[in-house]
């Protein structure tokens, strides 16, 4: 505890010589080692708070420069602007030089999902010319620049204006607080923690400005190289060309950004794999440590970690479904904020946006839940895979599962049920009663939960059966409930699909739909009914 608050007290008083009077001025000429361990401390700060929203976060104790801002802590920023408000405003702080791409170009009306890739064609590069640079200014300019598309840029793009960010190794201290985790279906996260054993906390901020917390993993999906998704670090650059006045202050210059194969961890691993695949087709990325195949997944953890790929199966299930819960939490915050605005008093719209995973409309970008639970969802599924996997393991004895109890399902199904129980969310229905859900509950309603802001707060949460009875929803709002299903099974969030339709062709569309089955998420069942181990075979003695 010492240790960290002093660390704190010297981080404030450096803070006066970098920003005095929102002076944004430039003491050094690039980000050295330590200002990047130091900017990966501060987010790691932040991520352990309990803020809950970009101007929590900056008003929290867990921000030390917070007593310095004055009037800039009232800043609201959603998914994409986050991590780089948090890059900005450390670097303002700490006298740190900054530039961002500030124009892209690309192929398609919405460059947040272009079909190919887009290129970053400008960039504005902070540069004082002597009287210092208006901090507030030009961190609130960036973030009216910057948007999910930025970051939809090819990892291994080297011509032109470089993208602000690079693709790391999958390696120990390569992902750190700081990276960036960026989903290409329109959302990007921060991370603030990776512990010992490879899994990745991020931070991401919403459209409604709450920032909330979970762990990486297939709720981000796989990238293709070309669109840059998956995991980034910041791109490395100097100032060079600029001189110091008297106060140390650098003047002038222009900055120099490193090329990928200047920067040492660079690697395109995370998108064409660690097996030889010359089409650098992430569908055929196969992933192996230590000469063991792994899942992508698997792989990431490991791969971070060192190599320790050691699982205990009743502690993963308890981490994960904490994890999971913690998600279920922020849902329903966002619901309470449909139903405490009365959207679900509105008349449905007669059309679904065009892309309801993204949309210019207010009321749905404000209130919808379509990319949040089809996350959620993914969340779900991984959750039931990975188990799947760790019992398969256990049933052939493989050396990675550590568990040293006599009966792993008995131990697991205890473990499901009181982490389960601990998980209660409650929402108060139509009528102003209080509904429980533990979290079993959610796992067989998780496909039925609508993402529709229109909806009562009854199909918001999947109700059935008399729970449903409470629910005002007139007929045609049933009927749009009931044609949206195929939406709510979604597996991927695809930006380039059409969703604007009308109810009679949604209906249609419905009734033809030959989507597969959904993805199992029953992770109680699987354990039910998980099989014994296999018997060990003895060997057969030496010379008979």
């Amino acid at each position: 505890m010492r240790a960290v608050a002093f660390a704190v007290l010297i981080l404030c008083l450096s803070v006066p010589t970098a920003h005095a009077a929102g002076s944004w001025r430039i003491l050094k000429d690039h980000w050295s080692a330590a200002d990047e361990k130091g900017f990966g401390q501060f987010v790691a700060a932040i991520g352990a708070s309990n803020c809950s929203s970009s101007e929590s976060c900056l008003r929290d104790p867990s921000n030390p420069y917070r007593a310095t801002d004055k009037h800039f802590l009232d800043i609201d920023v959603d998914c994409a602007k986050w991590p780089y408000l948090l890059r900005a405003y450390y670097a303002w702080k700490n006298g740190l030089p900054f530039s961002y791409v500030d124009a892209i170009s690309g192929h398609g009306d919405n460059l947040r999902f272009t079909r190919t890739y887009n290129r970053a064609v400008a960039r504005r590069s902070l540069i004082d010319h002597g009287s210092g640079i208006n901090g507030p200014a030009v961190i609130r300019q960036m973030l009216d620049t910057v948007f999910s598309g930025t970051y939809r840029i090819d990892a291994s793009e080297h011509r032109g204006v470089l993208s602000d960010f690079y693709s790391p190794a999958l390696q120990p201290g390569s992902i750190h607080p700081g990276t960036v985790i960026y989903d290409i279906n329109g959302h990007v996260g921060i991370v603030y923690k990776v512990d010992s054993d490879g899994r990745i906390f991020y931070m991401d901020a919403h459209p409604d400005f709450t920032v909330t917390r979970s762990v990486y993993g297939a709720q981000f999906g796989q990238s293709p190289l070309q669109l840059g998704g998956g995991l980034k670090n910041w791109r490395p650059f100097k100032l060079v060309g600029a001189h110091r006045d008297k106060e140390g202050h650098y003047l002038g210059g222009h900055m120099v950004f490193a090329e990928n194969d200047r920067i040492p961890d660079y690697s395109l691993v995370q998108y064409v794999g660690t097996e030889p695949n010359p089409t650098r087709d992430v569908r055929k990325a196969r992933f192996a440590y230590n000469g063991e195949a792994l899942g992508f997944y698997e792989y990431v953890r490991a791969a971070v970690s060192g190599g320790k790929m050691t699982y205990n199966p009743v502690y993963e299930l308890k981490m994960t479904m904490k994890t999971l819960c913690n998600d279920l939490n922020d849902r329903a915050q966002y619901v309470d904020l449909a139903i405490s605005d009365r959207i679900d008093r509105k008349p449905h719209p007669a059309e679904l946006p065009d892309n309801i995973f993204e949309s210019d409309d207010n009321i749905w970008e404000s209130y919808a839940t379509p990319a949040r639970d089809a996350r959620t969802r993914a969340a779900f599924a991984q959750f039931y895979r990975d188990m799947s996997d760790m019992i398969n393991l256990w049933v052939h004895r493989d050396p990675r599962i550590v568990y040293d109890g006599y009966d792993l399902r008995r131990d697991l199904l205890r473990a499901y049920k009181s982490q389960s129980k601990a998980c209660t969310i409650t929402y108060l229905n139509s009528a102003k009663r209080p509904v429980s859900m533990t979290f079993d509950d959610i796992v067989h309603r998780v496909y039925a939960m609508s993402f529709d802001p229109y909806d009562c707060i009854e199909l918001r949460w999947g109700a059935e059966g008399d729970e449903r009875d409470t629910c005002p929803d007139n007929k045609t709002k049933l009927k749009w409930y009931a044609a949206e299903q195929p939406l709510r099974e979604l597996s991927d969030r695809t930006g380039k699909s059409h969703t604007g339709f009308d109810l009679a062709e949604l209906e249609r569309r419905a009734k033809r739909s030959d989507a597969a089955d959904p993805r199992p998420v029953d992770v109680k069942a699987l354990i039910e009914n998980m099989p014994n181990q296999v018997p060990f075979k003895p060997m057969r003695p030496v010379g008979r």
